[in-house]
């Protein structure tokens, strides 16, 4: 269960790491495979007006956090990949919130993301239910960024962890919204 916090940038609280479990697993797999139609879900019936309103004064728009999770879940994606592919890949960052502004992001309608996240989650579900749990504990990638080395068990809990969060950006300021 999801419990919110009063910091409106981490509804959910900010991504903690677990130990590898069978059940955790098992659970952010779900939150993987889940993720489009709960974002979907989280906009529906959302009008142009409120897809335009900042889930935090300061903070992204509706319309940019859902173009967002599916910039950010392309590169997951391209993320798990290369680590179950190469030896310990460095990965490219992104700066997402340049991307956040492009005209893509401010122009296209969200559901064009939401059926893009569909179609990718189906696809990433896939090719993480056959990691092997020794996989998830050896396989990893480099983050030039943070100059820091990641398991993949790490990136499956911060992406599964990404997509409530965002979700509940959502779901909050509809909720202090009364929408």
């Amino acid at each position: 269960m999801t419990t919110m916090t009063a910091d409106l940038r981490y509804p959910i609280g900010e991504y903690e790491p677990k130990p590898f479990s069978i059940p955790q697993k098992v659970e952010w797999l779900a939150d993987i495979k889940f993720l489009p139609l709960q974002l979907e879900n989280a906009v529906l019936n959302l009008d142009e007006a409120q897809l335009y309103t900042p889930y935090r004064e300061g903070g992204w728009t509706i319309q940019q956090v859902v173009h967002h999770v599916a910039d950010s879940h392309m590169n997951a994606y391209c993320r798990f990949k290369l680590g179950l592919t190469e030896e310990n890949p460095t990965i490219k960052p992104y700066n997402e919130k340049l991307w956040a502004e492009f005209s893509d992001v401010q122009k296209l309608p969200i559901n064009i993301s939401i059926t893009l996240l569909h179609a990718l989650h189906l696809r990433w579900h896939e090719t993480l239910k056959y990691i092997t749990d020794e996989e998830w504990n050896n396989r990893t990638v480099v983050h030039p960024e943070y100059k820091k080395t990641m398991r993949l068990w790490y990136l499956l809990g911060m992406y599964a962890w990404h997509g409530k969060h965002h979700v509940a950006h959502v779901t909050s300021l509809r909720e202090r919204m009364g929408w």
